[in-house]
């Protein structure tokens, strides 16, 4: 159960990182893409 809802929180903190970048906010974008693979269960959890 948990793993799913990180999987959530990762997938839209993700999309917003790339939203950033697009917007021409680097920094930001940069910065919740990492916090996106930080959280995600596919990648290094903070959690686990």
């Amino acid at each position: 159960m948990w793993d799913l809802i990180l999987w959530i929180i990762a997938a839209i903190i993700g999309i917003i990182g790339v939203i950033r970048l697009f917007q021409k906010q680097i920094l930001w974008g940069i910065v919740l893409i990492v916090v996106a693979l930080l959280i995600g269960p596919g990648g290094v959890s903070l959690f686990t």
